[in-house]
């Protein structure tokens, strides 16, 4: 009966630890545009000095419509993003605000100043 009162104690706070661990899950892109995005680069707003492709934190290094991305290496603020998609068009998205554990979206009507 110990043993048992035991075991109960030990899958409760492992089940508290894994919950504990999943609350915060990072920052998060949701890709709400109408395509596909091959690379995502973020930069202080109103600055160019644009960081590592964050769709290289995904498994197929591309993010689908309505998938979301793992952002990694960056704190909460204010950024630029550099959209680039698989036919070469390059898109900017200006003054993303980026929070802790918390997901951003952009959508088309976000992307400005587009080029193939």
């Amino acid at each position: 009966m110990r043993w048992a009162l035991v075991l109960i104690a030990l899958l409760l706070a492992f089940a508290g630890e894994a919950a504990a661990q999943g609350k915060g899950k990072g920052i998060r892109l949701w890709n709400l545009t109408t395509e596909t995005i091959s690379g995502f680069q973020l930069s202080p707003a109103g600055k160019t000095d644009w960081g590592p492709n964050q769709c290289l934190n995904d498994k197929d290094k591309e993010v689908d419509h309505d998938e979301r991305l793992r952002i990694t290496g960056v704190e909460p603020g204010r950024y630029d993003a550099k959209v680039s998609y698989p036919n070469a068009r390059q898109c900017v998205v200006r003054d993303i605000e980026i929070r802790a554990d918390a997901v951003f979206s952009i959508a088309d009507k976000d992307l400005k100043d587009c080029s193939k």
